[in-house]
């Protein structure tokens, strides 16, 4: 008997809306951090001179910031007040409040007209904030979804979790060619702001901000096609980045080894993440900015012109990190180039530490 191959259908990314709040809270954030170090002149003089090397100049919050950042008051509601910063409790209860609205402003940008009562799936990516009824309820009832959409949420993987649920949604449309995937990723980073003196932790709050994208993915083809994921694990770097609930909000550990380590994993599998295509195959990047120095280590890599991660560094430079969010205004970005039958790749880097890789090409 002759075998008879399956043809599964090719997923793509249709488009992407994005949204952020509405306050920028980058220089008065740099005001505060600043104070922090009243009386360290060398650790004020390493905090100055890297915020300015940063790459970042705007981030934004669901706080409106205070006129006066080095007074008592961080925020004009009062959040946040010299030693009196909120327990965990304080915190979900604002992530309850805003981002229910930030999410539905994202969805509202991908104009689904009608197409909304066609999305048969639901997946939700989010590490900053949990609650129960969550986002996929409010998001049905908000956005006039179908009652009976199916809801995945993929909770607390951090700043690649946008990439494995499109893993997940390629895998959803290859199973059923007519499923209409909506993906939003959602994180409220500056709800988890410490009062430290730890320079390598009060540089690590430099560069998380508030962000949400939301995606469409089907079997339509346009956009662009998902062809492939690979995820790299590198051995005995657990402690490199860790993300823990605690009692007052969730403490991040970035380790300011990450970026060596990164180039290091990538450079050893170049290969393995492209499938054996050459470098100069790829003509569109999607670099998750979790900082400059971890785009730096990107290029080289894989040994890029500067010009390759112009879009990453964009959005490092008017958005900061938004955690998942982040790797999705880099494809948005992407789209908009109105590039047709070019290749790319996109990764984000995460807890493990693991980089999640993606090819994928623009439709012809």
């Amino acid at each position: 008997m002759p075998s008879r191959t399956t043809i599964y259908p090719t997923a793509y990314i249709n488009r992407v809306a994005t949204a952020v709040p509405p306050y920028d809270i980058h220089e008065p954030f740099r005001h505060f951090a600043q104070s922090l170090f009243d009386g360290d002149r060398r650790g004020l003089l390493l905090f100055k001179r890297m915020a300015k090397m940063s790459g970042i100049e705007h981030r934004y919050s669901c706080f409106a910031p205070s006129n006066q950042p080095e007074g008592p008051r961080l925020d004009a509601g009062g959040f946040y007040i010299r030693g009196q910063f909120p327990d965990t409790a304080a915190r979900m209860r604002e992530f309850e409040r805003h981002a229910p609205e930030l999410a539905q402003a994202a969805v509202e940008q991908l104009d689904l007209g009608d197409e909304r009562e066609r999305v048969t799936h639901l997946l939700i990516t989010c590490c900053t904030g949990f609650s129960a009824p969550g986002l996929d309820l409010e998001l049905v009832e908000r956005c006039g979804l179908d009652p009976g959409v199916e809801r995945t949420m993929v909770g607390f993987m951090g700043c690649y979790a946008a990439i494995n649920a499109l893993k997940l949604a390629r895998h959803i449309v290859r199973s059923d060619g007519a499923a209409r995937v909506l993906i939003l990723n959602l994180e409220l980073c500056t709800l988890h702001l410490k009062e430290t003196t730890d320079l390598e932790q009060v540089l690590t709050f430099l560069l998380f901000a508030d962000g949400c994208a939301a995606c469409l993915v089907s079997a339509d083809p346009v956009g662009l096609a998902l062809d492939g994921f690979r995820a790299v694990l590198v051995p005995e770097t657990r402690d490199l980045i860790t993300w823990a609930i605690r009692d007052s909000g969730f403490d991040m550990v970035l380790s300011g080894k990450v970026p060596a380590t990164i180039h290091d994993a990538l450079r050893d599998n170049v290969g393995e993440i492209l499938d054996g295509a050459p470098v100069n195959d790829i003509g569109l990047w999607a670099i998750h900015p979790g900082g400059r120095t971890v785009l730096d280590a990107v290029e080289r890599a894989f040994e890029l012109a500067p010009s390759a991660l112009a879009a990453s560094r964009e959005v490092l430079r008017r958005y900061g990190n938004m955690s998942s969010a982040t790797v999705m205004f880099v494809i948005d970005r992407l789209l908009r180039t109105r590039a047709r039958g070019v290749k790319g790749c996109a990764m984000s880097f995460g807890p493990g530490l693991i980089a999640e890789t993606m090819l994928f090409r623009a439709a012809a």
